[in-house]
């Protein structure tokens, strides 16, 4: 699959979900690892305090010398802060603990909301076409940090782990991205929303999957994540589980799921 230039402006889609443990973080990885492994040159910005995405793509803490931090104070272009992963066509902005102080500091800074989207903008006018994909990992909670990644996006994907309260999360979520819409990025959509930690044995995961599809339609991918211990280990030895074990069912799942999105953007671009 050749990697196909959009009007050179990357896809920059946002991993959103305001609780935590829902796959956030693996989601950005294993989707940003299988959309490189099928020639789309991606990016991967680190926009959460606890730097999980950086460190399960095998960043250590001293080589992030430049973070998603120095980019929204401004201290920093984006494109300095790009760092290459050991996956080939995979990149990183990495994150530090710093990141949690932005918040306060950005509150009296001018276009608070549009840090990362200016950033982005600049980035991309001086590189055009030089990744196909931007994906943002947020902090598990609606912050500015993640109003900034929404306002850069153009579309949210939504992990969504099948237990009980999966639907209730979701409204919350969704009346966050509809006030963005409203107010600060009126061209915001949602591009999906990915059921992780599907656990096959368990009736509730089936009727949380059938209930979410029942209310959100088209919206749900058909590729649903297993729950999975190879991906679970992975990222505590600096890797991406379709680096880890490619065969492990919840590899494959993302490798599916990565030939869904680019399908769905397809047919969005020929629309």
């Amino acid at each position: 699959m050749a990697h196909e230039t959009h009007g050179a402006s990357p896809r920059v889609l946002v991993i959103a979900n305001q609780k935590g443990g829902v796959g956030k973080t693996t989601t950005a990885i294993n989707l940003g690892t299988a959309l490189a492994a099928v020639g789309q040159p991606t990016l991967v910005i680190d926009l959460d305090p606890q730097g999980n995405a950086s460190t399960g793509l095998g960043i250590p803490r001293a080589a992030r010398k430049l973070t998603s931090y120095d980019v929204l104070m401004g201290e920093a272009v984006l494109a300095d802060a790009i760092t290459p992963t050991p996956i080939p066509a995979l990149s990183l902005v990495p994150s530090t603990v710093d990141l949690s102080g932005a918040e306060l500091e950005l509150v009296a800074v001018a276009r608070r909301h549009f840090r990362l989207k200016d950033a982005l903008a600049t980035f991309i006018a001086g590189a055009p076409g030089r990744f196909a994909y931007v994906l943002i990992d947020c902090p598990p909670s609606l912050t500015l940090l993640t109003i900034n990644a929404m306002v850069a996006a153009d579309a949210v994907v939504v992990p969504l782990q099948c237990e009980f309260f999966a639907l209730e999360g979701l409204s919350q979520l969704l009346k966050t991205i509809e006030r963005v819409k409203v107010s600060l990025n009126p061209a915001l959509e949602i591009q999906g929303i990915v059921l992780t930690m599907f656990d096959k044995r368990n009736r509730l995961s089936d009727q949380v999957a059938a209930d979410v599809r029942l209310h959100m339609g088209e919206k749900v991918y058909n590729t649903v994540i297993p729950r999975n211990v190879r991906i679970s280990e992975a990222p505590s030895h600096g890797l991406p589980a379709l680096v880890y074990d490619l065969r492990c069912p919840g590899s494959q799942a993302y490798i599916q799921l990565a030939g869904e999105l680019i399908q769905r953007e397809r047919l969005r671009a020929a629309a």
